[in-house]
């Protein structure tokens, strides 16, 4: 195995690194042009959002992971969404006092190597919320099993987001997040 540089993990403003994260996101997700654009969009408003906290993974200066989030509320637009799901599931209460990890990206070269979990982690220990929500695509990928590992367990599946193809599935977790497995191992 290669050594990598060491990456550090620090605290960033959303806007001001919203062009960079989502270079990393359209690598690590596979995003067009177009949808860079319209989500540069949605950063830039999340970014004004009460208590977003926002993480940047660096290596040599360069950004090779992010995530953000932000405490929950119901009319937030993913809120209005995903609430009939949830609800349908008995799980309507977890969208009230939850921090919502509303994205989470890393090149894939530094993948598996514990810069996603720490970036999570991260973020909901600084959250001052008692648990956590967040979406992923429904299918049995690296991302949920990193999820898992970490305490978060399906709360509603084959949830549809307009205009996307692929369904999604809700995640949440008490907070603190376990330590993932792959991390005990070390």
């Amino acid at each position: 195995m290669e050594q990598l540089t060491e990456v550090t993990i620090e605290a960033v403003d959303l806007a001001a690194w919203a062009a960079d994260a989502l270079e990393v996101q359209a690598v690590a997700f596979g995003l067009s042009d177009e949808e860079v654009a319209v989500r540069l969009q949605i950063v830039a408003r999340h970014a004004e959002q009460p208590g977003v906290l926002a993480f940047g993974a660096f290596a040599d200066s360069r950004l090779v992971g992010f995530g953000y989030g932000m405490p929950n509320r119901r009319e937030h637009w993913w809120s209005t969404v995903i609430e009939p799901h949830l609800e349908a599931r008995g799980f309507g209460d977890w969208l009230d006092d939850v921090f919502a990890v509303t994205e989470l990206h890393v090149l894939p070269e530094y993948q598996g190597r514990g810069v996603g979990s720490t970036l999570i982690r991260t973020l909901c220990e600084r959250s001052g919320q008692p648990r956590s929500i967040l979406s992923a695509i429904d299918a049995e990928t690296p991302a949920r099993r990193l999820y898992r590992s970490l305490g978060y367990r399906d709360l509603a599946r084959a949830v549809r987001f307009p205009n996307t193809i692929r369904p999604y599935a809700v995640m949440g977790a008490q907070l603190p997040l376990r330590q993932s497995q792959s991390a005990n191992s070390r």
